[in-house]
């Protein structure tokens, strides 16, 4: 099997394979080297081909010698093959050259390749610089948008977000821009993009600051609002249950009730107040190491605007939104007290409250010091008391505040009661001391609500029919009226008000009885002193009656008045002025009778010796005893008080006489008139038993006594200690040794021996008497 012939390639072969390789193609993203190789085989395959050739040239050479002796002997045939071979040879020759033009075409062609692989490859290296390039301009660019993002976020708000742009920035992961200067000059710029955080931030605390002081009354009215409506809310419900009467708002009880509708003064329908700026500005500060910093400013930004809240001097007129703004400064350091944590010291917010209520009782003192009016102290009081509920309610201390509203209720007790001081004196001045009337039931009614009487009384004048005349004047109804008033002014002052019951109540009780007794009795006292009509004094009797009774039904009272406070039991000792002005009464009533009796007895009325006996009484006597029954009986007063009156008025009678008996009006009598003066005492007392007072004639005892000793004739038996101790222990020696004296000189006065001695016994009879008591007098 002869020899595979290696394939033979022409120049125009290898040219024409050359001319369809298209190392770039255009068309394509990818280079077209797999067409190159065939080519390359090829050249290969023809450089080894010429290699042989040459070969084979050689040894046709070396073989030269050997052919031409060959040839020699076979010339002919080597001629032939001469031929042959310089045919072979011109076509070896030729196909070197076309092997030398093909190796430098191969050659040109695989120079223009390396080259265009070199441009390959440094455009591959190119593009993968700008590929590099690309990718940290990209990164550049984030992080330069991140830097850009962290402004945008700081001018909305997001402070936060912000800082933590900064923080993923520092803690990116090491790359080639991490190496950059541009990286590098970054991160030395974060401190400062902080700080610009931290300065923002700072500035939105203090806008907020700011929004919280504008806001701060309005959270503080709302605030005083609810309490008011708790306190509404606790008063009805307290009202109606009389076993929660003891309670005041919070109390335990209280504040069960009120869980169910408690209020949030920061958060509401009118008001909102957002805590996100301090919230926000605590996190930053929190996460830059800076919290003390920011306490510190707050607290000194907070000690500043409670600085501001209070003006100097304090106008009363602005006291309410004072307290308002107060209210709500206080519950905005509650909130922040409670939801910051460890922010916000406890020990700051007491003390700056403390300083506040101490500047706020001075102010407050000091704007009530040229007051007079006990309604301002009220309206004070009613705004203090709110307030300081309201700040109880968040815990604060309030005991300080409490004991302001007590000193404030000193004063206003003292001109409360000056007001009421003049209020009474008024009253009783423009009271005519008539009885009052009332037409219906309705008046009644309305009066029976105001004035205090006894249940008894009560009951008997609902019985009675229209229209009905009360036993006591105007005065008793405006006065008890005027008490009440009084009663209740004093307690509302004090309503809330959880200390020193007790010093309430003396103060009250003090207060009251000097009301009572100075200017309701005393004045009624001096109106007596001044009113000679019997039925005026004997109206103001009945009112002085009804106060001293209402002096007792006030002590009841006043407990229930008090409301929420708890004390002990109101004493009053004004009943014992109203007694003691009932006395005086009656002593006038008493004195102006005597003194209408003094024009009844004359001495002229008498014959003091009379030479006989009356069988009647004498005739002044008729209408002295009609006078008086009329009088007395026509006044309205209890028939105790008219017993006294008549009692008073008998006295005065049995005084009268006994003056006419052993006085020195009348030099001297004779016994006929003792006898006529016995006589009209009878009478005198026949007529006291004809009225039911029989009980009175004991006034009439010493003058009957000293009459019988001298018509018995047993002036003896008086010298007698026992007989006188035992009946004649109401005869005053005295009088009976006038008497006697009378007697005597009468005697001596007769030109009859028996008259004369008679009168020299009574003499002796007076002379033995005045040594038995020497220092006694008439």
């Amino acid at each position: 099997m002869p020899p595979r012939r290696r394939p033979q390639f022409t120049q125009e072969n290898i040219d024409q394979q050359l001319q369809q390789i298209h190392l770039l193609d255009p068309q394509s993203s990818s280079e077209n080297l797999e067409q190159l190789g065939p080519i390359i085989k090829q050249i290969h395959q023809n450089k080894q081909q010429e290699v042989y050739l040459r070969t084979v040239q050689g040894l046709i050479e070396s073989k030269d010698a050997e052919i031409e002796r060959i040839c020699g002997e076979n010339y002919q045939d080597f001629i032939s093959s001469v031929s042959t071979l310089f045919t072979i040879k011109s076509y070896t020759k030729n196909l070197r050259e076309r092997i030398t033009t093909l190796d430098g075409n191969v050659a040109q062609v695989g120079h223009g390749l390396v080259e265009k692989k070199r441009a390959l490859l440094q455009s591959k290296k190119t593009a993968a610089n700008l590929d590099e390039a690309i990718d940290n301009l990209q990164a550049c660019l984030r992080v330069l948008d991140v830097v850009n993002r962290v402004g945008e976020m700081v001018q909305e708000g997001k402070y936060w977000s912000a800082l933590r742009s900064l923080e993923d920035i520092q803690s990116m992961p090491p790359t080639s821009l991490s190496q950059t200067p541009f990286f590098q000059h970054l991160l030395s710029s974060l401190p400062s993009l902080r700080g610009q955080i931290k300065d923002a931030v700072t500035a939105s605390t203090k806008q907020w600051l700011l929004d919280i002081r504008n806001v701060s009354g309005q959270v503080g009215e709302l605030a005083l609002e609810a309490m008011e409506l708790r306190v509404k809310r606790w008063k009805a419900r307290r009202d109606r249950d009389p076993m929660l009467r003891s309670a005041r708002v919070g109390s335990a009880v209280e504040w069960v009730t009120y869980e169910k509708t408690e209020f949030d003064a920061l958060k509401n329908e009118q008001v909102t107040v957002d805590f996100k700026p301090l919230y926000q500005c605590i996190h930053i500060y929190t996460a830059l190491d800076s919290l003390d910093e920011l306490r510190k400013s707050y607290q000194a930004d907070r000690k500043a605007q409670s600085d501001l809240i209070l003006p100097s001097p304090l106008s009363l007129s602005n006291l309410a939104s004072l307290l308002q703004e107060i209210t709500g400064y206080f519950i905005i350091e509650t909130h922040v007290l409670k939801t910051t944590g460890t922010f916000r010291s406890e020990r700051d917010v007491e003390e700056l409250w403390d300083t506040l209520i101490s500047r706020l009782s001075g102010a407050i003192d000091d704007a009530l010091k040229t007051q007079m009016d006990p309604d301002t102290f009220m309206k004070a009081k009613e705004l203090l008391i709110s307030f300081t509920m309201t700040m109880e309610s968040y815990e604060y201390s309030t005991g300080n505040m409490y004991s302001f509203i007590l000193v404030m209720f000193e004063r206003y007790a003292s001109l409360l009661e000056k007001q009421f001081k003049k209020r009474f004196d008024d009253i009783l001045v423009q009271d005519d001391h008539v009885s009052m009337q009332v037409d219906n039931s309705q008046q009644r009614d309305a009066v029976f609500e105001v004035v205090w009487i006894s249940k008894a009384e009560r009951d008997e004048l609902m019985k009675a029919s229209f229209p009905l005349l009360l036993p006591w004047s105007q005065s008793f109804y405006l006065c008890c009226q005027s008490i009440r008033t009084f009663v209740e002014r004093f307690y509302h002052f004090v309503d809330g008000v959880s200390q020193h019951h007790r010093n309430v109540d003396e103060l009250m009780s003090k207060a009251l009885d000097n009301l009572l007794s100075a200017h309701i009795s005393d004045n009624i006292a001096r109106r007596l002193a001044t009113t000679s009509t019997l039925t005026q004094i004997a109206q103001m009797v009945t009112n002085l009656e009804h106060f001293q009774v209402a002096c007792t039904e006030i002590e009841a009272t006043i407990t229930s008045m008090r409301t929420s406070q708890r004390g002990g039991s109101i004493r009053l000792t004004a009943s014992s002025s109203f007694a003691s002005t009932i006395s005086r009464a009656l002593t006038r009533i008493t004195s102006l009778i005597t003194s209408k009796l003094d024009d009844f007895f004359d001495l002229s009325e008498y014959d003091w010796t009379p030479s006989a006996r009356e069988s009647a009484p004498s005739v002044y006597l008729y209408e002295l005893f009609n006078w008086l029954t009329t009088v007395l009986d026509s006044l309205v007063i209890k028939d105790a008080y008219k017993d006294e009156a008549y009692r008073g008025a008998v006295n005065y009678i049995a005084s009268c006489l006994m003056d006419f008996l052993t006085g020195r009006n009348v030099p001297m009598i004779n016994e006929n008139a003792i006898s006529n003066i016995l006589v009209d005492i009878d009478f005198l007392e026949e007529e006291l038993k004809g009225i039911g007072r029989a009980h009175l004639a004991s006034a009439f005892a010493e003058l009957r006594s000293t009459t019988s000793i001298i018509l018995s004739d047993t002036v003896q038996d008086y010298l007698v200690p026992s007989i006188r101790q035992t009946s004649y222990s109401a005869v005053k020696p005295k009088r009976l040794q006038a008497l006697l004296e009378k007697l005597a000189k009468y005697g001596g006065s007769c030109r009859d021996n028996v008259s004369r001695e008679k009168g020299e016994k009574r003499r002796r009879e007076a002379e033995a008497v005045s040594r038995l008591f020497p220092g006694e007098s008439r």
